[in-house]
């Protein structure tokens, strides 16, 4: 809304007036339209309070940015020295520019109206029941242990009124329909005081009363403890206060409040000078009695066996049987072997002596250990356990053991639990322990580790009816219980009944900053929030972490109002740092975890549903999950991953037990029908070359008090530390670059305006930007091929040159045109696989709002000196997976660590960096567990599989090969083999240095014949700054035209 008073909208908004329209979806409604001055007016993706005319004129957009003034007057931004023609709204100014010679490159002659689907025009939540009333901000009874006192963050939704806000306001009310005119009339006849406004205030004030006598009852304590004199007045008051009434009440409660000001002021002080007394005279109190530890965690024993090749096997007669025992505590492995007549002999191995572990990807209970001998010499052993799980919970307690051990004073790695449950409005059974602890159905953690604590906690709750301090003491008791650790909550966010909690070990306290929290309404017509999302981020040192709980339209058939409420939760919910406003949460965080009640159900019958529930067969379900169908597509949750879903659908159970499915629902309109689905889900998504792994995925079996299933999730997560250099300051001479050969880029618009990049890192000391682009062309009108050669592209200098630092860094790019400075789509880089001597190839995705908007690629390197290249080995990377190893693993075993998503790196021959940085593509992709560009004939995975490492159809173009959202289609349709054009050849005639380096075979597929190259257009380089923005160019040589976005 404009300011100074003036509706830019004059009214009702006018039909050609497209609120919260994206760019792409607008250009998309003019190309359908497809006549020249077709026209709509959007919303400013670039300005606030501004608007964009989209314009069609020879099959091109154009389009022109409308500002508002300081007085709210809107104008159409126009050429350096043309006077602006003001409006006082957008009326008055679309009805002058459909008169013909206004500037524009076409009169505006057929408005573009807004298009209203089904699902637009049902402003429903899916529910035939009205939405239940926001949940009390305080329970009316508290737990034991629960006082005012031991108050927890919460970030509470504040357009929500509070029963106490709505009872002051109904009091004042009626004084001033009724009470009023007593006390007027008592003042005419000579009254000193307003007895009926004294009362009314009484009657107010009653809460405050009993809120501020239990503050005074907790000071009163610590003021008998530091400061006696303050004890004795406060206890006097608080005796007083139980006498008092009639008009003294009043005036005995400010004073109470001027007390409680004093006492809150001053306390501190006089604490610090008690404590600061008595540390001088008493013995300080033994570290062992002042810290709260973590019961010790047992010696575990695996039952192994030897695994020995066939020469070996001649030799020994059979496979020799293996104890291995895991002391985390004392910091030592024991490989014992049993022998004949009951012997036994052993070796004893430090956490120091064990050099690695190597996962078989062949084989899933396979693991190999590398044990360090005398003189640096080392020796592999491979050992089969008795099943996969075993091997995991195994490499779980050596990592947990290194890291105990370990001479690091900050972690390389953390784990995380996610948890989500729609509660249905009844609290909690008091033993919570099979969610906390990962136990029930599904990929499930082994006994052996499942007690051990995570180092972060994450509760997604829907339909929460508990009060949030009372929610929160109950899961911090739930995992003192579990745990004996007292976790510390450190977020809240309360959305009515949608609810994030976040808690972390006592020892993270102090390595979570930056905590932000947000919340977004998407109920019936986005006003409500029964349905929307809640959100928490925060860094942990210098890793940047993102939750999103959500509860989304119920109802089978509301699939597009789903994916509708993603996309606006993704768009609208502000987390994050708040310079990464040009891109979407999904790629402002190292890490973000998306879950709740998503409300994706099963396109089946329901008899065929349940019969295959019952013999356990969830890959012909998995078929028909809509949230699967929609990924497909690329509709919602782009490049997420989920983990692979082994347990039955959660919803709708019968409450009581969970034996039986209630499918059917009488509701005011008829019964419905609630197909059994998976509803409750976790999703994540990370940055390239990061380290995540899903341990368990699975929900439990014993906790029936609503009709959803809690589901729990736990992740192996790589974190940062925040980086202090040995060597200080880099001089001069020691400065790392980053820099850029060429870049180039397709994005899908129908516009020819110019671009430019921004780069954004937390390794750069602000944002930097490119040069625009210097060569441009078109093979279809709804893509434009944009570059950029290396004077376009500014050189970077990161604020330290260590590569240790350099190679946990990442780089977002945003291409934005360069008079509307609207972006046209995002991506982020890892440095990690540039840093070398010579330049590296990139190629990736580039999205915007949740939508695949085109692709990227290019050519840099990121230079080190030789004096900063020292490293050293994380611990994550003390696991591998064996790469020698040839055939894929039979059945579904499990995946190797997902080092990062969202990132497609072609094969290149070069040396490595030390530390064996940048490994090339192969090597990334089989540890990422997800595929990049398929190489010709490379066979297609099931879709189960594929969508447990990640988006299937991105590995698969053909999939969607005719689909407008698939950036590469107008390249590649005619083409037969479309992934062979993608992987070696995607922008034919490009500037850029072929993607496979010398040596290596490169493609020699040709662009679909008929499409004709345009000259590319050689520019000057100007600056895309704010200069650029003040004085666009103006087009087609016409004087006082209007210069286009």
């Amino acid at each position: 809304m404009a300011g100074g008073g003036v509706s830019p909208l004059g009214g009702a908004p006018p039909l050609w007036y497209h609120r919260d329209l994206s760019r792409a979806a607008a250009e998309e409604l003019l190309a359908r339209a497809g006549r020249d001055g077709s026209f709509l007016v959007r919303d400013s993706e670039s300005v606030s309070g501004a608007y964009a005319l989209c314009v069609l004129y020879q099959k091109h957009v154009h389009t022109y940015r409308i500002l508002p003034d300081e007085e709210g007057f809107l104008a159409v931004q126009t050429s350096q020295g043309v006077q602006p023609k003001r409006f006082k709204t957008l009326l008055e100014l679309i009805q002058l520019y459909l008169q013909p010679s206004q500037g524009l490159v076409t009169t505006l002659l057929y408005p573009v109206e807004r298009e209203e689907s089904p699902d637009d025009r049902d402003y429903s939540d899916g529910e035939d029941d009205k939405p239940p009333l926001p949940p009390r901000t305080a329970s009316t009874s508290s737990p034991p242990g629960c006082s005012s006192s031991a108050l927890v963050p919460i970030g509470q939704d504040s357009s929500t009124d509070s029963p106490a806000a709505n009872g002051l306001s109904t009091i004042s009310h009626e004084y001033l329909k009724g009470s009023y005119a007593l006390d007027l009339e008592a003042v005419k006849q000579g009254a000193s005081n307003l007895p009926h406004l004294n009362k009314t205030l009484v009657t107010c004030c009653k809460r405050l009363h009993g809120e501020v006598d239990k503050v005074l009852a907790g000071l009163e304590i610590l003021s008998k403890v530091f400061d006696q004199q303050s004890a004795l007045m406060v206890s006097r008051m608080i005796q007083q206060s139980t006498s008092q009434g009639g008009d003294q009440e009043l005036e005995h409660l400010v004073t109470k409040l001027a007390i409680l000001k004093d006492l809150l002021s001053s306390i501190e002080k006089k604490a610090l000078k008690a404590v600061q007394d008595m540390s001088s005279s008493t013995p300080s109190i033994p570290p062992q009695l002042s810290m709260r530890h973590s019961k010790a965690i047992p010696v575990q024993a695996f039952e192994v066996k030897l695994d020995v090749y066939l020469a070996d096997l001649t030799k020994i007669g059979k496979s020799q049987k293996h104890t291995l025992s895991v002391d985390v505590e004392g910091g030592k492995l024991v490989v014992m072997k049993k022998m004949k007549d009951a012997q036994e002999d052993w070796n004893t191995f430090t956490h120091d002596k064990i050099r690695q572990l190597i996962k078989s990807q062949r084989v899933p209970n396979k693991l190999g250990i590398v044990f360090e001998k005398e003189k640096d010499k080392s020796q592999r052993k491979d050992f089969i356990f008795a099943s996969a799980k075993k091997r995991e919970a195994f490499c779980q307690l050596l990592q947990l053991m290194k890291n105990k051990h370990s001479q690091q004073d900050e972690p390389d790695m953390i784990s995380v639990f996610i948890g989500t449950w729609n509660m249905g409005g009844v609290p909690a059974p008091k033993p919570m322990s099979s969610w906390i602890l990962s136990r029930g159905l599904g990929k499930t953690l082994d006994e052996m580790t499942v007690t051990i604590p995570h180092d972060i906690y994450v509760f997604g709750t829907q339909e929460n009816s508990v009060c949030d301090k009372e929610w929160v003491e109950t899961l911090r008791q739930a995992l003192k219980d579990c745990t004996e650790l007292d976790f510390k909550p450190i977020a809240t966010q309360t959305l009515w009944s949608i609810k994030i909690a976040v808690l972390v070990k006592p020892e993270h306290e102090n390595r979570i900053s930056h905590v932000g929290m947000s919340s977004v309404k998407t109920g019936i017509a986005n006003t409500l929030g029964n349905k929307g999302a809640v959100g928490v981020s925060f860094m942990f040192n210098g890793t940047s972490f993102g939750f999103v709980n959500c509860h989304l339209t119920s109802g089978n058939e509301k699939i597009g109002r789903r994916n509708q409420n993603y996309l606006d939760i993704l768009r609208l919910l502000s987390l994050g740092d708040k310079q990464l406003s040009s891109f979407d949460i999904s790629l402002r965080f190292t890490h973000l975890f998306w879950f709740g009640d998503l409300n994706y159900r099963l396109d089946m019958d329901i008899q065929e549903i349940l019969n295959y529930i019952n013999r356990k067969e969830f890959e012909p379900l998995l078929k028909v999950d809509q949230l699967n169908l929609e990924r497909e597509k690329n509709k919602v949750f782009l490049r997420f991953a989920e983990e692979e879903i082994s347990y039955p659908p959660t919803y709708r159970y019968e409450r009581g037990s969970r034996d039986t499915y209630v499918w059917q629902k009488q509701k005011p309109t008829g019964m419905r029908t609630n197909v059994p689905s998976w509803c409750d889900r976790i999703l994540w998504k990370s940055y390239p070359e990061t380290h995540i792994v899903c341990n368990s995925y699975g929900c439990t079996d014993d906790i029936v008090t609503s009709d959803h299933s809690p589901v729990f999730a736990t992740y192996e997560v790589g974190v940062t530390s925040q980086f202090v250099s040995k060597k200080g300051l880099p001089k001069s001479s020691e400065q790392a670059y980053i820099e850029f050969e060429s870049i180039e880029a397709i994005v899908k618009t129908a516009s020819r305006t110019k671009f430019f990049i921004e780069f954004y890192s937390t390794c750069l000391e602000e944002f930097k930007k490119s040069y625009e682009n210097d060569s441009q062309s078109s093979d279809n009108i709804n893509f434009l091929r944009v570059g950029w050669s290396s004077k376009q592209l500014t050189t970077l200098k990161p604020i330290l040159s260590d590569i240790e630092y350099l190679q946990d860094q990442h780089l977002l790019l945003t291409v934005k045109s360069l008079d509307g400075y609207e972006s046209y789509g995002e991506c982020v880089l890892a440095l990690k696989s540039m840093i070398g001597s010579t330049a590296q190839q990139f190629h990736t995705y580039l999205s915007h709002r949740g939508e695949e908007t085109g692709n990227i690629r290019g050519s840099m390197r990121v230079r080190v000196p030789s004096e900063r290249m020292g490293t050293r080995e994380r611990l994550y990377e003390w696991i591998s997976v064996d790469k020698d190893e040839t055939g894929g693993p039979k059945g579904r075993g499990t995946l190797p660590a997902r080092t990062g998503h969202d990132y497609v790196k072609p094969t290149t021959s070069r040396k490595h960096a030390p530390g064996e940085l940048g490994k090339v593509s192969e090597e990334s992709e089989k540890n990422t567990g997800r595929p990049g560009f398929p190489l010709p004939n490379t066979p297609k995975e099931d879709g189960t599989q594929a969508r447990a490492k990640q988006d299937s159809v991105e590995g698969d173009p053909s999939s969607c090969k005719n689909s407008y959202n698939n950036p590469a289609y107008y390249i590649l349709e005619g083409v037969p083999n479309q992934s062979a054009a993608l992987a070696s050849d995607l922008l034919p005639g490009s500037a850029l240095p072929p993607i496979a380096s010398k040596g290596t075979a490169v493609s020699k597929s040709k662009p679909p014949t008929g499409s004709s190259v345009q000259q590319r257009r050689q520019t000057g380089g100007r600056p895309a700054g704010p200069s650029a923005r003040r004085g666009p160019r103006r087009t087609m040589g016409t004087p006082g035209r209007m210069a286009p976005l």
